[in-house]
This record gives structure tokens, sequence and C-alpha cells, in this order.
């Protein structure tokens, strides 16, 4: 369901030549939530009114605010979802940890990058969202889209750790470009693959051999690399 997340607008096309039409665009809607963790504002994220509690409890995980969905207690919403109030047993001090040692099977990153080339329902009526696939031993479980590529990571994250699938066994597949802050959420999050259909940075690959995360870039139906 999208919540309204889009709207029709007006537009006028103009061509090289001079001449003009008139046209008609679908463009995505911004949500502003509002996110209070033990009664002090945490957050104030503006994204998609779409999987709102899978965004927060991923976004906790993330920044290494909590280590598993059961730190949450609570988390509810007002009635226009604008406000989000959250009761959990926060992390005394924030540390990464090293992943797991995985392989990685190229079948199945192509296979991903195939189901990722045909895109999902917002991109696809709007061209203005990220899309994140979440891969649980082989088999994509999950598609999550937002403005923001990190709302689509922490939207896959929190699906996975409110549903008690096993982080150490998935893999990510994104569309955004890859800094070093994306790095750091996947290893917060205990996803020991992440694959991006775009770029890396020099910090995001240090760190990613720093705490061994396989980072697979570039990666298309016939190709991909990996660092």
């Amino acid at each position: 369901m999208e919540y309204g997340n889009t709207i029709k607008r007006s537009t006028t096309v103009l061509y090289p030549d001079g001449h003009r039409k008139e046209g008609e665009m679908t463009l995505i809607s911004e949500h502003l939530l509002t996110v209070s963790v033990n009664g002090e504002e945490m957050y104030r994220l503006v994204c998609t009114r779409d999987r709102l509690k899978e965004l927060v409890a991923g976004r906790l995980l993330t920044d290494g605010l909590i280590k598993k969905a059961e730190d949450i207690e609570e988390i509810s919403f007002d009635q226009e979802e604008k406000n989000c109030l959250v009761v959990a047993g926060l992390k005394k001090e924030k540390g990464r940890e090293m992943l797991p040692d995985t392989d990685v099977d190229t079948g199945k990153v192509f296979a991903l990058a195939d189901e990722f080339a045909s895109g999902a329902d917002l991109h696809n009526k709007t061209g203005a969202t990220h899309i994140c696939i979440l891969s649980s031993e082989g088999k994509a479980v999950f598609t999550a889209e937002d403005i923001g590529r990190h709302n689509a990571v922490d939207k896959v994250v929190g699906f996975a750790a409110l549903n008690g699938i096993d982080r150490s066994g998935c893999m990510l597949f994104i569309s955004g470009r890859v800094p070093v802050d994306m790095v750091e959420k996947v290893i917060a999050a205990g996803i020991p693959v992440l694959v991006s259909k775009s770029v890396p940075t020099a910090e995001s690959v240090e760190l990613a051999k720093e705490y061994g995360l396989k980072l697979i870039c570039r990666a298309w139906p016939d190709k991909c690399e990996l660092f």
C-alpha cells in the first residue's frame, strides 16, 4: 500500500526547436517522521510513508543504538504517522564487530541483479526512489523503496530484525553509490555481503576490508566487481 506516496502534477514539456506541449508527471510525496526514543527526540526523517515501523527499527539497529529487535519494547505512531514513540533498552557502548566469513555465490548476485533490473512499483511510477533488496539464504525475501538510499536499507534491516531473519546469512542489493556511512550501516546490521549497481568510495572499500564485508559494486546482469 502506498499511503499517498505519489501525486500527479501538470507540466509543460519544452523542446529544443521551441515548441512545447502540456504533460503530466507522477511525483513522489515526502513524509516527515519525528522519532522520539525513551522520551527524547532522536530523529527527524524525510521518507516515504510506508514500512515506517521497519524504518525506525532498522535505523536504531544500523546506528548501533540497539543490537536486536528484542531490545525494543514498543514502537507506536500517532494517527497521521508523523510522530513515532519508541521505548527501548539502548546499548551503553557502540562498537563494530567483525562480520562472519562468507563465500560469495556470484550466481545469486546475478540473479538479484536481474530482479533489480525490473525495478519496483514506486520507482517505475516516479523514478524518484532508491531500492534495497534483502536476500536470505540466496532468495530475495523483501524489497523496500524510499526517497533516501539509507532509509531503504534501514527498512530492509528492520524487516529482517522484526521477522527473526538471521542477518548473518543475508545479502543486500542497493541502487545507490556506497559511501562509508552506508558500509557502517551494513556492518552494524551484521550483514556480510553488500551489492550495489553503483560505485563505492575509497574509504568505504577500506572499511569493508577491515570488518570483513564482501563489497560487490557495478553489479549488472552481465558483470560485477568484487572489492
